[in-house]
């Protein structure tokens, strides 16, 4: 059936439908928001472009109308800059909103729940690691992904592809860990064509300065977006439109996303594989020791914003 739900018709809400409906990811979708008027109107602006887009059913609804969805997308609750998560010198960044969000996701998950049991929940909201964890908690279930690093990947291949003036397409870089300060650029096996970055730079360009350059646009892009359109959304959605079809069409394609992992205890991405049950499998890439003391230590860093958040069973 292919039937996909959205919790919440704000900015990356809405962005996320956009890119399942030009994407043909779906071809039932639900639009739920507390502001009935809001996923009406988010909705009826879609159906004016989708004649030219593959076929497609478009509904605004309450809970019950996501009955038999496959997936379930979540993105309500306060963003970045309505949560004051826009500060660069903050260390905690996007985990700053996590105390108000899952007052959000205890009222939408088991609403969620109760209409689509056999769901797969896609936790978009940021920060979307420990709400995963709040969700899966509140579900019952494993069937609990976050967007987590996958945006942040891309994120790294486009600045990396500037500037070495290739095709982002031509470049393999991975982020892991959290989808947030604390994430991991893995340097150590980032390739253009198979050439490690290191090997790729002009001849007497500086590798630290290159590195420091690359990082610092690669974690603060939310803010640089934020600061200049008020919220980072269109990347997002089509991130979310993208781990959707994976779910919706049992792909098992490999992303870099966010999904329980029993060995860190704490949900964090790593190369994950991904179709109708959600993630089946996690694998670990290779890294340099470093690279794996600071997932590590971003593993540390969600397992307390998770642990000031849910009580221990």
């Amino acid at each position: 059936m292919l039937k996909t739900g959205i919790v919440g018709a704000g900015r990356v809400g809405a962005s996320c439908a956009l890119a399942l409906v030009t994407r043909g990811s779906a071809r039932d979708i639900v639009i739920v928001d507390r502001t009935r008027a809001r996923a009406k109107a988010v909705v009826t602006d879609l159906r004016y472009g989708a004649p030219l887009c593959p076929e497609v059913t478009l509904r605004d609804g309450d809970y019950v109308d996501l009955e038999g969805a496959d997936v379930v997308l979540v993105t309500a609750g306060v963003n970045e800059k309505g949560g004051g998560a826009t500060d660069r010198s903050d260390p905690e960044g996007r985990l700053k909103l996590l105390d108000t969000n899952v007052g959000v996701y205890k009222d939408i998950v088991p609403k969620i729940v109760e209409a689509s049991p056999g769901a797969t929940i896609l936790v978009v909201t940021d920060p979307p690691d420990p709400l995963a964890d709040v969700a899966r908690r509140l579900a019952g279930h494993d069937r609990v992904l976050s967007t987590g690093t996958l945006l942040d990947s891309l994120r790294f291949r486009v600045h990396l592809a500037q500037r070495l003036k290739v095709s982002p397409a031509s470049v393999d870089a991975l982020v892991v860990g959290e989808h947030g300060t604390s994430e991991v650029l893995l340097w150590s096996t980032a390739r253009v064509a198979g050439v490690p970055i290191a090997e790729a730079l002009p001849p007497g360009a500086p590798i630290d300065e290159f590195r420091a350059g690359v990082e610092h646009d690669v974690r603060y892009a939310n803010i640089a977006i934020i600061e200049g359109n008020e919220a980072s959304q269109f990347g997002i959605g089509i991130v979310s439109a993208r781990i959707a079809e994976a779910v919706l069409r049992d792909e098992r394609a490999v992303f870099p996303i966010g999904a329980y992992n029993a060995q860190y205890g704490v949900t964090l991405s790593l190369p994950s594989v991904v179709g109708r049950e959600g993630v089946s499998r996690i694998l670990e890439p290779a890294m340099s020791d470093g690279e794996r003391q600071a997932l590590r230590a971003s593993a540390e860093a969600l397992r307390k914003a998770v642990q000031r958040t849910l009580p221990p069973r």
